[in-house]
């Protein structure tokens, strides 16, 4: 049939009409593509082509109070891989496992992952420049060295168990972990595009995020008094020999921790080189154990707040045992101290005198108060580990049980709850939670961002009671048991502690922990010190073992911290050998005849030069040595004397 050209013409017109819609359509989409979805698709496109490879921030350093540096970072590199780069995965594993010391076959595993970049880690991670430089030798291609930072601390061992350690990601013990957030900081990357073959598109630029640096945190330790405590845990650990050794010291006045160390320790930065048990444990916030007579401040503060002792004069008669409940409570004086004022027994650190504080007191305000010093829970400082200590269940309290806390067997307490107790009981008897972290401190302008504040957990004796305590630990040092931590020209307060271990659930004869607690100066404490020694060898007490090494670190810490020394301290009650301290007098202007007899007694006398007159003298006078020294003195006319001038002094 023929086709009549009208038809053909409405055919043809047809035809052209749904060309030109498909067309306008085609330009419609075109249109929305290019201007309503050209940014969308064009990002989700060049996200495609980008690479990116992480840049790691810098991790905030850890200063100390006064903003010395314990720990910081140094430049480490590290080696990224980028998969779609590498064309020979095999022989790529090969040239590189040896220089990273990684199995062929894990690295040939990571270059065969689908991902843009992959870090070959922990063989690749913070590495040193020379291995770093065996790397880039090999050329590899899609094998990167990138920057990465590594921890340092420069005092090595020095506040480890504070510092803690950190690994890959971040930190894994002391403050390291529990700041890690604030420290770490947030990481950044370097980006670029390239193909599907994985190469660099041309007229493209690199794209950098930059990383966000972490905070500096500024503790409240004191390198120079950390230093002195380590000194000293170092020397009782050669001398005594003892399974371990702790030590803190702290401002009592708002629960700043000044120092914390314990035996054996570590270095941070190489901690796989020690036992697992050393660089885990924070001994002392970890450490549990039967305080023995330094918990006998608790009761002493106890007794005091309440009215249940007069010190001065009442008295108590300790004939070397009381029978309690059909157990039978020795003191550690065979045949006992027998008539003694209270002030006495506290001296004495006698058992029984606190049994009877004990009874007086009663089982519920006793252990009312021993709550209130902070014991049977965790003090809340800020670093993970610690432990709770344990105390009796009111259940179990009975008449032994009441006798033996009081004295301070049968529970268990930890070293921070102890010193953070006690600085309640001299600080005016406010009960402060302990700190370590003082600061935060951008590391770009040294701006403080905050500062944390001292945080009183609640009151728990008068002042006027605080001061009779202050008072009576003065004199436990001066006349009492606790007389090796005898400072001559400072006040030291203090108390002895020897405590059996439990080994097996059974008191051992053999193995005790002897402490000592200081605080200083007296009347006015700035510094409490606590130290306690697991197991010495030898004589196992706390006024022969540890109150000597409270003396050595409270008398250079006091010497750094310019506190000054004070003639208004309870003069010293020396024992059978030992040496008494005594002032140099002024001898410059005397004659020989007019010293010589009543120096005898005293000093050694030792003369140089002619004449009879002395007119120069070493040491000088006011000099505090002791008895039995020898001054030497310098022998003129009065012609050499010095003489005084205008201002007042002598030349």
């Amino acid at each position: 049939m023929k086709v009549s050209h009208v038809t053909l013409r409405r055919r043809l017109f047809l035809a052209l009409v749904i060309v030109i819609i498909g067309f306008g359509a085609l330009i419609a989409r075109l249109a929305y593509v290019q201007l309503a979805r050209g940014g969308e698709l064009s990002a989700k496109a060049e996200d495609n082509w980008r690479r990116e490879v992480d840049f790691a921030p810098r991790r905030g350093d850890i200063l100390d109070r006064s903003g010395e540096q314990l720990a910081y970072n140094v430049s480490s590199p590290t080696i990224v891989a980028i998969p779609v780069q590498i064309k020979d995965k095999e022989g790529t594993a090969r040239k590189l496992a040896p220089v990273l010391g990684i199995d062929e076959q894990k690295l040939l595993g990571l270059l065969k992952k689908r991902a843009s970049s992959v870090f070959i880690k922990p063989e690749g991670r913070k590495i040193t420049l020379e291995k770093a430089m065996e790397v880039r030798k090999l050329e590899l291609p899609g094998i990167v060295v990138a920057e990465d930072n590594k921890r340092y601390y420069p005092f090595g061992e020095l506040a480890a168990s504070v510092l803690g350690i950190t690994g890959i990601d971040g930190g894994l013990t002391g403050v390291e972990k529990k700041y890690d957030s604030y420290l770490k900081g947030v990481k950044g990357s370097v980006s670029y595009l390239s193909d599907a073959s994985g190469h660099l598109m041309p007229g493209s630029t690199d794209k950098l995020d930059e990383p966000q640096d972490g905070l500096n945190l500024q503790l409240t330790i004191d390198r120079q008094i950390q230093s002195i405590m380590e000194r000293e845990l170092d020397q009782a650990m050669a001398k005594y020999k003892p399974n371990s050794a702790i030590a803190i010291a702290m401002d009592p006045n708002n629960g700043e921790v000044l120092g914390m160390a314990s035996r054996p320790t570590f270095e941070p930065g190489n901690y796989n080189a020690y036992p697992a048990e050393v660089y885990n444990r924070i001994l002392p916030i970890w450490m549990t154990y039967e305080p023995g007579s330094t918990f006998k401040i608790i009761t002493l503060s106890a007794a005091l707040e309440e009215g249940k002792v007069n010190l001065k004069n009442e008295h108590f008669y300790d004939p070397g045992a009381v029978e309690i409940g059909g157990a039978r409570l020795r003191c550690w004086k065979k045949g006992g101290h027998g008539s003694q004022t209270f002030l006495e027994v506290v001296q004495n650190s006698c058992n029984p005198g606190f049994v009877a504080l004990g009874n007086r007191l009663g089982k519920e305000t006793l252990f009312k108060y021993i709550k209130d010093f902070g014991f049977g829970k965790k003090t809340g400082i800020d670093i993970g580990g610690e432990e709770n200590g344990i105390l009796f269940k009111p259940s179990q309290v009975g008449p032994v049980e009441l006798a033996t806390t009081a004295f301070g067997q049968g529970v268990s307490v930890t070293p921070i709850q102890q010193i953070a107790a006690v600085s309640a009981a001299v600080n005016g008897g406010t009960l402060y939670k302990p700190h370590l972290a003082k600061a935060w401190i951008k590391p770009e302008t040294g701006e403080v961002v905050e500062r944390i504040e001292p945080e009183a957990v609640r009151k728990v004796i008068s002042e006027k009671t605080s001061a009779q305590v202050r008072e009576a630990l003065e004199s436990v040092v001066a006349l009492g048991t606790g007389g090796n931590a005898f400072l001559d020209g400072y006040r030291v307060g203090g108390k002895t502690g020897t405590a059996q271990k439990v080994i097996n659930g059974r008191y051992s004869a053999n193995e005790h922990i002897v402490s000592f607690i200081g605080i200083a100066p007296a009347d006015n404490p700035r510094i409490v010190v606590y130290v306690a020694v697991d197991n010495p060898q030898g004589i196992q007490f706390g006024g022969v073992v540890a109150a000597p090494i409270v003396k050595g670190i409270l008398e250079d810490s006091l010497q750094y911290m310019g506190v000054p020394k004070s003639a208004d301290q309870i003069g010293k009650k020396y024992k059978y050998g030992e040496t008494a301290t005594v002032t140099v007098p002024n001898l410059v202007g005397k004659t020989v005849s007019d010293i010589y007899e009543d120096m005898n007694m005293n000093f050694n006398l030792v003369s140089a030069g002619s004449g009879s007159t002395v007119i120069r003298q070493a040491p000088e006078a006011g000099a505090r040595v002791d008895k039995g020294s020898t001054i030497r003195i310098y022998l003129g006319s009065d012609a050499d004397l010095p003489q005084p001038t205008g201002d007042g002094h002598s030349h």
